[in-house]
This record gives structure tokens, sequence and C-alpha cells, in this order.
């Protein structure tokens, strides 16, 4: 993968996908965008149908403590991957030999730190092994963050790489959200607004 900057894709919609978040669109001019410390974003795209989507998660696994608590969570690897690959097949041909994955992140953005990116690229690599994928692109650990850019219809995906500024502001969010507990479930006859 090349580093490229937003203005190679085309002029349309960006959508930003955050933390526990999983975005899948049909839109020929929609890209989706996040950044990424040790998070690790998947995409994923029915190369027949021409969707794909991202999702954004930020720990492999959920303590026993959480799980008891709050049951599954978009935060949490196999919740965020199961998530994205199923809304990707309903929406697609439902053919899982059409699925393309390209993953992103897992960066060691604070030397100081838990490597929490290694932990999230070691749970990534054994997923899809284990579901019999493979990935058709990466751009996995280093020391630094990185902002992802991707076109779902088409599966293109651009990667920029950050300075250390931006890594330190990621630093700070990521210690937050790690010490910050989950939010329950909300049922899908409740609307936020």
């Amino acid at each position: 993968m090349r580093a490229a900057s937003p203005s190679d894709l085309s002029r349309g919609t960006v959508i930003p996908v955050h933390q526990g978040d999983c975005v899948v669109s049909s839109d020929p001019k929609a890209a989706l965008s996040t950044v990424l410390g040790s998070c690790i974003s998947a995409c994923v795209r029915d190369t027949v149908a021409g969707v794909g989507g991202m999702n954004h998660f930020l720990l492999a696994a959920q303590s026993v403590a959480a799980r008891d608590r709050y049951g599954a969570s978009a935060r949490y690897g196999a919740f965020a991957m199961e998530q994205l690959i199923n809304r990707v097949l309903g929406q697609g041909t439902g053919n899982k030999a059409n699925l393309e994955f390209k993953v992103f992140g897992g960066g060691n953005i604070h030397p100081g730190m838990m490597d929490i990116g290694s932990a999230n690229i070691a749970f990534l690599r054994t997923f899809l092994r284990d579901e019999g994928y493979r990935a058709a692109g990466e751009d996995l650990g280093g020391n630094f963050a990185r902002r992802v850019m991707y076109q779902p219809t088409t599966g293109r995906a651009l990667v920029k790489r950050l300075d250390s500024s931006e890594s330190v502001k990621l630093v700070r969010d990521e210690i937050a959200l790690v010490a910050r507990p989950p939010r329950p479930e909300i049922t899908a006859d409740v609307e936020l607004f």
C-alpha cells in the first residue's frame, strides 16, 4: 500500500468510523475514515456485490469482569469482526468466498505503555486464520499512528502515517477509553438522538 492523501479519493461523502463503530455502505461516493493507534480496523468488501465496511476495535478481548457486566461490545475484536462480516454478508451476496479483507493498525505508539497493538494484531491474525480468511492488504504494527481511508465499493485503501504529536493525543485517548467501562447494550427498539 502506498501513502496517500484523502484528495486521492474521488469527491464524495467521508464517513468517520470511531472506536466501537461498524459502518457498511454500498454508496460508490462514500469513503470510510478512521485514525488508529493501537486499535485495529478491518475493512471487508463483498467483491461481487460492491458493498463493504470498516470496523474499529480497541482491545482484542474483554476481561471476564467486563464480559459478565456488559456482554458483547464492538470495542472488542471478536464481536467487532463478527458484526462487520455479518453486516457485509447480509447486504452483499451472502457468500463468504466473495469477501476481501484489508487490515490496519496495531501500532505501539507509546513505548512506556503495555503493547496493546501487538495483542490486537495477534488476535486479528488468529481470527482470520481460524475463520479461513486471509488479508489481501495490511498495514499493521510499527510505532506510529495512522489515518485510514477506505472506499467500500472498490476496496481501495489509503494510509497516512501520522507524526508523533498526533500519536501523543491518541495515547491519551486510548488510555482513557481502556479505563472507561463499556456502555451497556442497547436494544434495537431504542433510538438515540
